[in-house]
């Protein structure tokens, strides 16, 4: 009599532990993507940010794994001067007309204890997919305290070569090969 009972607990184990997943959706006004690169040979610090982005973030802490899949718009890239945003979107860089999206998707995720610390996964730009490591901050999950919906929101970054996707123009004089990649993330509860 024990072991029926005992084999009907096991097989509940995976439903249980699939139970615990849950599913949020990026909130793009909050979550606009940022990038840093050297100008001039270390002069300066070029900021910019993409305003169009979607995606979703699947966690299961308790497993701790999930799956992270981000798409940005690269027509919406932004650097504060209408000029730059041209040549930006133009075939020596991002080549929007032709490459009018770079994507992130991961399901290799790093917890430390319930807190999101890191994702794995590919990045595809102007048609090339790289592996990128992410490294996860201030990842806190709660009821946003306005409007009292589920939420999670963090800060993942990486720094890539842009020369690995095949964007060279401008390097080393112009603007360096390092790129530090930041996405701000706040996502709801689907």
């Amino acid at each position: 009599m024990i072991r029926p009972f005992c084999l009907l607990c096991a097989l509940a184990l995976p439903v249980a532990a699939h139970a615990t997943e849950e599913t949020y959706v990026i909130e793009p006004v909050h979550s606009q993507p940022m990038f840093d690169v050297q100008h001039m040979m270390g002069f300066s610090t070029q900021h910019g940010s993409f305003t169009k982005v979607n995606g979703k973030v699947t966690l299961d802490r308790a497993a701790k794994n999930g799956s992270i899949d981000v798409t940005i718009d690269t027509t919406s890239i932004r650097s504060f001067n209408e000029r730059l945003d041209s040549v930006l979107k133009g075939e020596d860089y991002f080549d929007v007309a032709k490459y009018p999206i770079m994507t992130f998707k991961s399901s290799k995720l790093a917890f430390d204890g319930d807190r999101l610390v890191g994702a794995d996964g590919e990045l595809t730009m102007l048609g090339v997919t790289k592996p990128v490591s992410l490294k996860v901050a201030n990842f806190m999950c709660g009821d946003n305290p306005l409007n009292k919906k589920p939420m999670c929101g963090a800060e993942a970054t990486t720094t890539i070569k842009r020369s690995e996707w095949g964007m060279k123009s401008g390097i080393p004089k112009s603007s360096s090969d390092d790129v530090r990649l930041t996405l701000p993330i706040e996502a709801y509860r689907e």
